[in-house]
């Protein structure tokens, strides 16, 4: 379990702890620790929004530079996924197209628009929240649950291509998924409460099920940056809910 985490912790973030081939194990050995992972990112980040609410900076910068630090902590994996997911999926005119315009580093119009929505959704969210205690609450939550999801599209879609992260990651299992769907649920109720809590879950699942349901008609399946679109459409979604209280 703890070389799991570690491996959970090493490819979700920028922290180097180790790599599925150091310790004989694929990726989704360690899908279930994803949203403990994720609920450290948010703790962190909502660190920053407490930090720059204190020095006075107000609802809007803090909010903002609590998005930063997620996207820096982080090494901006999510948004670059979304990126390229928004090109290739509404940019290709068939599935080979849509595979190769995803795995060009190059981000379009479609990938550039997606990123600047989702960095001003989640901070105008989180502006909303004018609590900074509140705002750090809904960060925890919303990393947690939006990297619960990732097991669940990894278990039910099949990699879209022969080879690349989807195929060496490997399948969780039903226990594994199970125990990332639960941890997700139990910090989402703890950090939102049990009534908001379950509807910002049941809203970010719908909405990550979308993404990865267009994901298979488009392409046939899952990749990574697949898998980083869902992190933030869920990341987004929670956020939106949380500030809806």
């Amino acid at each position: 379990m703890v070389a799991g985490f570690a491996i959970a912790v090493a490819f979700l973030t920028r922290i180097p702890l180790g790599r599925p081939g150091d310790v004989g194990q694929p990726l989704a050995a360690a899908a279930w620790a994803f949203p403990l992972v994720g609920a450290g990112i948010g703790a962190i980040a909502g660190f920053v929004y407490l930090a720059a609410e204190l020095l006075g900076l107000g609802d809007g910068p803090a909010a903002l530079l609590a998005v930063l630090a997620g996207l820096w902590l982080t090494g901006a994996l999510h948004e670059d996924g979304l990126a390229d997911s928004a090109d290739g999926l509404f940019g290709g005119g068939d599935r080979p197209a849509r595979l190769a315009i995803m795995r060009d580093s190059r981000h379009g119009t479609y990938g550039v628009l997606a990123l600047v929505v989702s960095v001003a959704l989640r901070a105008a969210a989180l502006a909303h929240t004018g609590e900074a205690v509140y705002a750090g609450l809904a960060l925890i939550a919303a990393h947690a649950v939006s990297r619960a999801l990732l097991p669940v599209v990894m278990r039910l879609l099949a990699p879209a291509r022969a080879d690349g992260l989807a195929v060496e990651a490997g399948r969780p299992g039903l226990a594994s998924v199970a125990a990332a769907v639960l941890i997700g649920l139990l910090i989402t109720a703890a950090a939102l409460g049990p009534v908001l809590g379950a509807i910002a879950f049941a809203v970010a699942a719908a909405t990550g099920a979308a993404g990865a349901v267009l994901a298979r008609r488009r392409i046939g399946g899952y990749t990574g940056d697949v898998l980083g679109a869902v992190q933030q459409l869920g990341e987004i979604t929670m956020l939106l809910a949380a500030a809806t209280r």
